[in-house]
């Protein structure tokens, strides 16, 4: 599977993009802000250039057009005074939706559900990485065939065009199916032999990094573990599941860092992740990491259970590592001591403030770890309790 360039220059700029939101019963116009708002960073994460954002107050989209006819005159001058190259909409377009809007609009059209996938398939560094990121686009494309293929025949290359996106022209319906099976079969595959894996790893306890994309899973992974995992500030900086043995206070388990969860993730990206998440299903212990310098930081905690709720593994034991204190104003320092006093209330889960990036109360991480290992450890090896005793820290 080819991948183009991260992005096209046009005259020498990025490409220019377009930011689409609906105000409805469900979506506030503060919630659309901040949700456009991630959209740009995802955006600009697959090497865009956001220059205008256009929201429009509906009911329930257009199931034509997604918008209304004066909002897309209004976008469509827009778009032909300012030499813009795509629309990307915050909620995922229906076939006929793209089609139709392919038809009125001279630029490339996008949801928030193929940009995704297509940093998805910017992201994907290892061949199980790809394979299960090129599945999820291929049965993202399936329904869309007649109007894709007419529209990457006129315009290849860029954001949205990486994987099955630019190969030839004629690949139909039964190719694609062929194609989509092909795949799950190599998935079952590899699956196997991570189930294989996995099962060698022995009864050793195992404690999965989960949280919203961007939180600093990694950071805190390379932390605790003494390595060199792939962190970096964009959201999906990494794909590829990560296991390292931890020692904290001579108790020895293995951690696993995993791909981070964002609110509308695809239905596609979570069926072929499965055995990617798997890792968090089979997990003794969760580590919820949250970036709490996010204003939004509670709405994505609920994303997170959601999407642990749809991998069958929300009742598993978890901690709660609110992350980036270092960046809160000093004038929120009074709000960070309330918000400690407010979540050590609300919640039965175990709970720590700290910096993974400047190493701030990373003692107390360890501590909390230790103690909560311990728990699973001394009840899977009763008669080794003595080799960890019960510390008083």
């Amino acid at each position: 599977m080819k991948n183009n360039k991260i992005f096209n220059k046009i005259e020498n700029n990025y490409e220019k993009i377009v930011l689409i939101g609906i105000i409805n019963q469900q979506q506030s116009a503060e919630k659309v802000e901040e949700y456009l708002k991630e959209l740009a960073f995802l955006a600009e994460t697959a090497g865009g250039k956001v220059v205008k954002k256009f929201v429009q107050k509906l009911d329930k989209p257009n199931p034509k057009t997604f918008l209304g006819s004066g909002k897309l005159d209004e976008i469509k001058a827009y778009i032909d005074e300012n030499e813009v190259d795509i629309l990307i909409f915050d909620d995922e377009l229906s076939p006929a939706q793209q089609k139709n809007l392919e038809k009125l609009l001279p630029v490339k059209i996008m949801d928030r559900t193929r940009l995704i996938l297509d940093i998805f398939a910017q992201r994907a560094q290892t061949s199980y990485a790809r394979t299960q990121v090129e599945l999820a686009q291929y049965e993202y494309l399936l329904p869309r065939l007649t109007g894709m293929w007419t529209h990457l025949e006129r315009q290849r290359g860029g954001i949205g065009m990486r994987g099955p996106g630019e190969t030839e022209i004629e690949t139909d319906r039964r190719i694609i199916r062929d194609k989509i099976a092909l795949l799950k079969k190599k998935l079952v595959a590899i699956d196997k032999q991570m189930a294989t894996q996995r099962s060698n790893r022995g009864k050793m306890v195992r404690a999965a990094l989960v949280g919203y994309t961007n939180v600093g899973k990694s950071t805190l992974m390379n932390v605790l573990s003494k390595s060199d995992v792939f962190a970096e500030n964009k959201l999906f900086a990494t794909l590829d599941t990560t296991v390292r043995k931890i020692v904290v206070h001579n108790i020895p388990f293995l951690l696993t860092d995993t791909v981070g969860f964002i609110r509308k993730l695809p239905t596609q990206l979570i069926e072929s992740f499965k055995s990617t998440l798997s890792e968090v299903t089979e997990a003794d212990l969760l580590i919820h990491v949250v970036d709490i310098s996010h204003p939004n930081f509670e709405e994505h905690m609920q994303t997170v259970q959601q999407i642990l709720g749809e991998i069958k593994a929300a009742n598993k034991p978890v901690m709660i590592v609110f992350n980036k204190i270092d960046l809160l104003p000093e004038n929120e320092q009074n709000r960070l001591e309330n918000l400690k006093k407010t979540w050590l209330a609300k919640t039965q889960s175990p709970t720590v403030f700290i910096s993974a990036a400047n190493k701030i109360n990373i003692d107390d991480l360890k501590n909390m770890l230790y103690k909560e290992v311990r728990k699973i450890h001394i009840k899977r090896f009763p008669y080794n309790d003595f080799l960890y005793p019960d510390l008083d820290f």
